[in-house]
């Protein structure tokens, strides 16, 4: 039943090739710098290979980023909410499920995000700039609650995670 082949993929009516190349998925890393600045910094996740998630399913482009303890919680940000200065509580990803929110970071860059799109808050060990902000300050955009999913990874060597920790 279907092929033997690695790269085909199961769907309605047969199967088709997958893509030849391994895809490339943006994201958003909060960083900080040496001197406590916190910056932002477009990445991309790039070591996706093809796996079987079971022994009867198709092949996906699986790009394995931890393997961790975590906690993961779904938070829903009413209209207007604001986080004020703060870091990251714990390094962790944010996945938006529905609405828009923004991460702006103490080196003047603001970042609005939506479903579909990535962030990575490593912005631990932060510092007080000239203004006294630490960390990023975060909320809603628009007339919409933003609701986000969150996975905190609980081990410590990804504390204050740089750009290209995800390789």
């Amino acid at each position: 039943m279907g092929s033997s082949s690695e790269t085909d993929v199961k769907i309605a009516g047969g199967a088709q090739p997958a893509q030849d190349a391994p895809p490339r998925f943006p994201y958003w890393h909060v960083w900080t710098d040496d001197g406590g600045m916190t910056r932002q910094t477009r990445c991309e996740l790039t070591a996706f290979h093809l796996h079987r998630m079971a022994a009867d399913a198709a092949p996906q482009w699986n790009d394995l980023l931890v393997t961790s303890e975590a906690t993961v919680l779904v938070a829903n940000m009413p209209v207007g909410w604001i986080g004020d200065w703060h870091e990251n509580p714990k390094p962790q990803w944010i996945i938006p499920l529905s609405g828009r929110w923004f991460v702006e970071t103490t080196d003047g860059v603001r970042v609005e995000m939506g479903p579909g799109e990535l962030s990575f808050g490593g912005d631990q060990n932060a510092k007080p700039d000239a203004h006294g902000r630490v960390g990023h300050r975060s909320g809603t955009v628009g007339d919409a609650p933003a609701v986000v999913m969150i996975v905190q990874l609980n081990d410590k060597k990804w504390v204050a995670a740089r750009p290209g920790a995800f390789k």
